[in-house]
């Protein structure tokens, strides 16, 4: 079997291609590098049954040409991190709109099974807690750039059921809370690895806003194990599914726990969000996901709590 992977190269798609190569599949993996890192994927370059195609999923030709090949695509190329998305909105609207079009007309074409990788942003500013999958969705005002990522995936979200509902495509769209894990980088303001980075080093650790804000935090690996079983079922096509944990904190404690895990001398620096980002950013105050459909359809539940997460992170920066 030949899987193709979008966006590859990235933290989530490098995990996801080591997986499948472990299982002595034959893996494509397309990245333009834009955020992707050849670093993830270096120990991958030598297995024979791993192809690094260097290029944009906005060439049509060259998605057709690599989704003709593939017996199953994720799609998980994509703008990612809140910092990016602030900073070059047009830029995030562009490479999830294109990219996903492109991606499904394609998978129509050969009719082949597709995995959409969405976010728990879509779900915006809804107190509706926990977030189903068929709850209603709040997004921001459209002035507010931090709304654009939700708002592009949300597109991408009725484009992919569209073409399950007017041609029978198996897509199936996964709705995925805060991944983390090794490889992860804070470079794009993904909150673990600044708060480790910053940890040991013995630097501030950067609190944006008043940290009361909380999240549920799940390790890449569980989120492998749930998309390989999404892969292999057929009981999902037509379905949203929301991957994550239940183990809820806020941001504040967070902080708290990777100084104590890092044994570090640290403090903590609360910085506004007008300052951190952009007047009038607004942030989701908690971001929880029922998970109850992933535990029916898959027979999945995360195996990892978030101190055996953070230890791995931290032991991840520490050999690095």
């Amino acid at each position: 079997m030949t899987i193709l992977i979008t966006g590859g190269a990235g933290f989530i798609g490098s995990h996801l291609a080591r997986k499948y190569l472990e299982k002595k599949y034959q893996v494509i993996v397309i990245d333009n590098f834009s955020t992707g890192n050849r670093k993830n994927i270096e120990d991958l370059i030598t297995d024979s049954n791993f192809t690094l195609i260097e290029g944009s999923i906005f060439d049509y030709n060259l998605t057709l040409d690599l989704v003709s090949k593939a017996d199953v695509i994720f799609h998980l190329a994509a703008a990612v991190g809140v910092k990016l998305i602030v900073s070059e909105p047009s830029q995030t609207i562009k490479n999830n709109l294109i990219g996903a079009q492109n991606i499904f007309k394609a998978s129509k074409k050969f009719n082949k099974r597709i995995i959409f990788a969405s976010t728990s942003e879509v779900y915006g500013k809804s107190k509706n807690f926990p977030f189903n999958e068929s709850s209603d969705l709040i997004i921001g005002a459209s002035n507010l750039s931090r709304w654009s990522y939700a708002c592009a995936k949300l597109m991408d979200e009725f484009l992919a059921y569209a073409y399950f509902q007017e041609s029978n495509l198996p897509v199936t769209i996964v709705r995925l809370f805060n991944t983390v894990g090794p490889c992860q980088t804070g470079q794009y303001g993904m909150v673990i690895p600044t708060f480790v980075e910053q940890a040991l080093s013995n630097l501030d650790i950067t609190v944006f806003g008043d940290g009361n804000q909380s999240r549920c935090f799940c390790s890449v690996h569980d989120v492998i194990s749930a998309l390989t079983k999404i892969e292999s079922s057929d009981n999902t096509f037509g379905e949203i599914i929301n991957i994550g944990t239940n183990e809820e904190i806020s941001i504040n404690e967070l902080s708290e726990l990777v100084i104590k895990l890092a044994n570090s001398n640290s403090k903590i620096k609360k910085i506004p969000y007008d300052i951190a980002y952009k007047p009038g950013f607004e942030d989701m105050e908690r971001r929880i996901p029922d998970i109850s459909k992933a535990k029916r359809l898959l027979n999945w539940i995360p195996s990892q709590n978030l101190e055996s997460i953070l230890n791995s992170v931290i032991h991840f920066y520490k050999d690095k």
